[in-house]
Formats: C-alpha cells, structure tokens, sequence
C-alpha cells in the first residue's frame, strides 16, 4: 500500500464486518474480496483503472442477499476516499470520461464538490451478474458518492451484453475519478498516477494532452493482460 494520499475505513454492523485500505496515488494493486466474485471483478476494474491501490474485504449476510454488502463495501470506500482526499486542495475537481466495453459505452462525470449525489443510467435487461444483483449496481454508486461526498453521473450509453455495460459503467467512473482527484503540479498541470493536462485540455484516460503539456514519469500501471 503506497503512502500519500491513503486512509482505512471499517464498518461493523448486525449484516456486515467491512475494511478498506486506499492509496489514491498508487499503482493500481488491488485485493478485494467481499464473497460476491462479479463485485470483486468491478472492484478491481474501479480501482486499477483508478490508479488506487485499494484493499478491500467484507463479510457480509449473502445467506440473505447481496445488497447490505454491496452497500456497505460503497459506504466504506466512499469514506476512505473522502478521508484520503483530506482538504482537495490542489486537485482538479472535475473529471470525466468514456470507456468501452467491446460494444458496450459508459460516459462518467464527477465533480469533487464536496456535495453528495448520483445520476444515471445503468439499465440491464438480466436480473443478476453472477451472484451480483444488477439492481445494486447504482446503489454501489450512489452510496459511494455518498460518503465520498461527490458527484458522479454515471451513463451507459449502449450496449447489448450486460456484463459489458456494467463493466464500462466501472471503467468509465475509475477514469473520470482519476481525473478529478489528479492534483495540479506547480505549473498548472494536472497529475493522475502519472498523467498530465495541457492548458484547456481535458483528460480522462491517462494520456498527456495539449501542447506542451508536462509528462510526469511514475504510476502508470501497465494494461497488459488487463480486462
């Protein structure tokens, strides 16, 4: 686990035991294990394409279902962002981005106001992902933004495959996150594990844009091998 930018946050309550570990300036390691693979998949996709190390576990009461511990595992990792964002001074506040999934296309939006909100569209024709009920999956961002206290839309703008369209939902929300968390080097350039913004350029993805815009060296995780 990186230093920096890093915080812990648990929750213990009668349905769930939750841990987060998060490093926002990391490289992109993740161990996440809540008893729901599907989850642990989107987590690792959140947090690698983040740039976040991020540690994550949960027991939780899927002998009922699966929604107290997809909440509680936002709840927590909302919490340790916000933590680990301290005052936001210096960072880029906006951020947004598309990502794709083969045909699937999410576009996500955040603003870190400080003000807490979710919008969007997650539509899925099937009932569950695995052992992920698809109806959590905007809870996970709503209550993320919650405790992240953040503001984050999130779209899937099309696609036929459902675990494609979730999986772009993810991408596209750890892209505009790592943007907006990115913090402004001396020279008004952005950094996000590792990428940089040129004057009036937007970026999302981890790639330097606009003339002359300063390339920082460090923490870009190779996507070798990487879904």
């Amino acid at each position: 686990m990186s230093g920096g930018r890093s915080a812990e946050a648990a929750r213990e309550t009668g349905e769930t035991r939750v841990r987060v570990r998060v490093a926002l300036d990391g490289a992109g390691l993740v161990r996440v294990d809540t008893g729901i693979g599907f989850f642990d998949h989107m987590l690792h996709a959140l947090g690698f394409h983040a740039g976040w190390d991020l540690e994550a576990s949960c027991q939780g009461d899927l002998d009922v279902d699966d929604h107290h511990t997809v909440e509680d595992v936002a709840l927590v990792l909302g919490d340790a962002v916000d933590q680990a964002l301290g005052d936001r001074e210096g960072i880029a506040r906006f951020g947004w981005a598309y990502a794709p999934m083969d045909e699937a296309l999410a576009r996500a939006v955040a603003d870190v106001s400080g003000r807490s909100c979710f919008a969007g569209d997650l539509t899925f024709r099937r009932e569950r992902l695995g052992a992920l009920s698809c109806e959590t999956i905007p809870h996970f961002f709503e209550s993320f933004a919650r405790t992240a206290k953040l503001a984050l839309h999130v779209d899937v703008l099309r696609g036929a495959n459902d675990h494609h369209r979730a999986e772009a939902a993810f991408k596209s929300a750890a892209l505009a996150l790592r943007a907006a968390f990115a913090q402004r080097g001396d020279g008004g350039a952005a950094r996000a594990g590792g990428a940089a913004q040129g004057s009036g350029a937007a970026q999302g993805s981890g790639a330097a844009q606009g003339s002359g815009a300063a390339q920082a060296a460090t923490r870009i995780p190779s996507t070798k091998g990487v879904l």
